[in-house]
């Protein structure tokens, strides 16, 4: 579904990806592991055009869409959920999961994609008249991830969805990762520094490093490799 060959991208000067290589399969978890730091925030950001790419190729669904600007990628279907909450604090939950079904297409089917996402997730559908600001950290990545379904993607993008949860909440997410991929079939690319949790969820595997794929492989084969797991991942 994606494939990012060679990408080359950064900020100003500042060059942060160096050709790293990756194909996510349709219908799968593929998990992008690493420290801080090492370029995974980058590359999904280029893929999605809000990170200008320098060099290299992104391939969506048979097609070059390497320099197609942000709105049109997310027209044909890709959507990033980024790091950290980014909620209208003071709006209600049902507000802030209606903003985004603002795409034409999003927006003829906002009604029965809400009842999915509170099927998907029955306490946001209790908490629906609440400021979403009043919600937990965990209630609030469920708003965040339910506000990227609402614009009917087919590759959603997920940047460290568990970041600052408490243990409980982090074995929830992922819970509510696996199920997007199972009972709704949605391909999933996902960055994360919680190696053990990824490794369990995912379907593959790319280790990134200084900009730099320098692993990859099924998720049982790299969770059974003491040498990747030590030089890269820290467990």
């Amino acid at each position: 579904m994606l494939r990012v060959e060679n990408l080359e991208s950064g900020y100003g000067p500042m060059q942060v990806l160096w050709q790293p290589s990756l194909e996510v399969k349709k219908g799968t978890i593929t998990s992008l592991l690493g420290p801080n730091g090492v370029g995974k925030s980058t590359l999904l950001r280029t893929v999605l055009g809000s990170v200008e790419p320098w060099g290299g190729e992104i391939t969506y669904e048979e097609m070059n869409v390497t320099r197609l600007p942000t709105h049109k990628k997310v027209d044909m279907g890709i959507t990033l959920v980024p790091e950290g909450k980014h909620l209208f604090v003071g709006m209600t939950v049902q507000e802030n999961l209606i903003m985004g079904a603002y795409r034409k297409e999003a927006l003829k089917h906002k009604d029965e994609t809400l009842e999915l996402v509170y099927s998907l997730f029955p306490v946001l559908k209790e908490r629906g008249k609440q400021a979403a600001g009043s919600l937990s950290g965990g209630e609030q990545q469920m708003v965040t991830i339910g506000r990227a379904l609402m614009t009917k993607p087919k590759l959603i993008m997920l940047d460290e969805p568990s970041q600052g949860l408490a243990p409980k909440l982090v074995g929830e997410v992922f819970e509510t990762i696996e199920k997007l991929n199972t009972e709704i079939g949605l391909t999933i690319l996902l960055v994360e520094q919680n190696a053990e949790a990824c490794l369990k969820s995912a379907d593959h595997v790319y280790i990134m490093h200084e900009g730099r794929i320098k692993a990859e492989g099924p998720a049982d084969e790299i969770a059974e490799s003491s040498d990747i797991r030590e030089a890269y991942l820290g467990i």
